[in-house]
This record gives C-alpha cells, structure tokens and sequence, in this order.
C-alpha cells in the first residue's frame, strides 16, 4: 500500500484534522504501522532544538524526516510543555508529503492529531507482541491528547473489561472518563489511588510530561506490561529505577529512546541500566527477529519516543484515502 503513486498530481492537497481523525481507524493505523516497519525505508536521526521561549521557559523543536523509495515526509514539532496554563495543547505540528521522484509536494496536513493517534497506535502494536493474551485490566496514566487515543488503541489489540484513568488534575481525568464512556466504553472508571491501580494492571499505559517518576517499581506485580510514552527529553522520566531494572525493555528505536528520553538515559548515565541488555525494537519485532514477551510471569516495558516512519505510515494512509 505504500509504493503506488497516483497517477498525476495537480495540486497540492491540505487536510485539515476532521478527515485526518475520519479517517485513522485504530486498527487499520494498527496494520499500517505493522506493515511499513516490515518495509524498506529510510530515518535518520532527527533533529532536536531546544530553545527557551519568551516566558523563560525551554521548549523543543523536532524536525523528523524519513522516506521510502517513492515518498518523502517531514514531520515539524514543537514540544510547548506550558500550554496547558493557556488551556492548550503542549504539541503543535504540521506534516508536509512530497513524491520522493520529482521532489513534487503531494500534502500537507495538521500533524497534532496524527501524531496523538499514531503514537497510541504504535504503543498498541507494541502490546500486540508484549503484553500477555489474557491481560484484562488496563491502566491508563495522564489526560493529554495522547492518553485520549489510548483506550481505543490498545482495545484494537488486547480484550479489556476493566479501564483506570489516573490524571494529577482530577477534573481532567474525570472528563476523559466521561468523554470515553460516552462513546460507549463503560467499563472505565477514574481511580485516585495510583499505587493500587498499578497493583492491579495488566497494562499500564503512561502518557504525561512528568519531570520525576510516577511510577514506582516496588507497586508493579508480575506479569505487566508497562507502556512509556512521556518522557521526551532527556530529563524526564515516568518510571523509577526499581521498574527499569525488574523490566525487560523494548524501544521504538535505540538511536533514539536510550539517548533522547530520560528513561532510559539516565538509568544508562548511571549504571542502572547496560544499553546492551535492551532486548530488541518495534520493527525487529514486527518482522519477527526477535521474541516478544517470553513468559506470563515477565514484566515487559516498551519505551517510545516517537519515530518519523510512523508518521509516514499514517500520513500516506490518510492521502492515499482522499486521491
């Protein structure tokens, strides 16, 4: 599905978010996420800038190429952790498509949408390999636009009859609770209590900016599965060392969770963690080069930080939706 160009391009297309959310259904963005990281493709290191913006407060811009023998995408960030005191998002983007032959711009679209839902639907293909069959509870870690996609994605792949939110603000969490059951999930139910909640989780799914860990590894039991989205710099972490070290750990890719994201970097800078003892990616999974949870027992942890492929796959299943 990602090698067929069409036929003749006149101009180039703008879409907008509502066709963008019509049309990344979990599953399929599921599958086309499995397929293109079983494909040929290129993505080098991308770019981290950080800068501190006029209130003093240091921001991230990321610039994320990647592209494959007939297209090319850019992916443009920036990472504004205060924008929830402005009551908005802390991720604004944009996505710019062009054929890979001609250097002919195809698309551009809102990026803030496709990147919530890519990055939930690459958590949930994760869990597809890493997570036990019979997980049943599912606990899902902060209120932001990410954790918005969380249930449905990681539903697409796993059967659960029982959904925590836990959020620091609380009116937020039970807002997400509301708006979720609304859609007709009514087995999610917002817990105030984070350490039984994580006791009792099979998967627990965390996406929040936190500085310090909110996890701690001495509450988590047997079995879980622990999905780390978060932590995006180098000085941010979700969980502790105790759930690094009791873990076995998954990236998204090496090149960058161990060095960009905070929980693995500085377990690493520490001596925690040896970076040889990572035991594999999200492609070697999907191609099947290494094994995914090995016992009912394993305590498995997944940490992304986010990969420009990801938003190719998404990007080229929502253009090759409207041409």
């Amino acid at each position: 599905m990602f090698m067929v160009l069409p036929n003749a391009v006149e101009h180039m297309k703008i879409i907008e978010k509502e066709t963008i959310d019509a049309i990344l259904k979990y599953d399929k963005l599921i599958e086309a996420l499995r397929q293109i990281f079983q494909s040929t493709f290129t993505m080098p290191v991308r770019h981290h800038h950080f800068y501190q913006n006029a209130e003093g407060t240091e921001n991230t811009l990321i610039l994320m190429p990647s592209w494959t023998d007939n297209y090319i995408g850019i992916k443009q960030v920036v990472v504004a952790p205060d924008n929830h005191t402005k009551q908005l998002p802390a991720i604004h983007a944009l996505y710019t498509l062009l054929d890979a032959v001609t250097g002919q711009p195809l698309a551009q679209m809102d990026a803030a949408g496709l990147t919530s839902r890519r990055t939930a639907c690459t958590s949930a293909l994760a869990a597809s390999y890493l997570a036990r069959e019979d997980a049943k509870t599912l606990l899902i870690v902060g209120g932001g636009k990410v954790a918005q996609h969380l249930l449905q994605a990681h539903s697409a792949v796993r059967h659960y009859n029982q959904v925590f939110i836990w959020t620091r603000n609380s009116s937020k969490g039970a807002a997400l609770v509301s708006d979720l059951q609304k859609a007709g999930f009514n087995h999610v139910t917002y817990v105030d209590n984070l350490k039984e909640a994580v006791g009792q989780a099979d998967v627990i799914s965390c996406a929040t900016l936190s500085h310090e860990p909110l996890i701690q590894g001495e509450w988590i039991k047997a079995g879980t599965h622990l999905d780390l989205i978060g932590s995006h710099t180098p000085k941010t972490r979700e969980v502790d060392d105790i759930a690094i070290m009791k873990s076995s750990i998954f990236v998204d890719s090496r090149s960058g969770a161990l060095h960009e994201t905070g929980e693995l970097a500085i377990p690493i800078a520490t001596g925690i963690l040896d970076p040889d003892s990572i035991k594999g990616d999200i492609k070697e999974l999907c191609c099947g080069e290494i094994k995914g949870r090995s016992s009912s027992t394993e305590i498995t942890l997944f940490k992304s930080a986010g990969l420009a492929i990801e938003d190719l796959a998404a990007a080229l299943l929502v253009y090759q939706s409207v041409v």
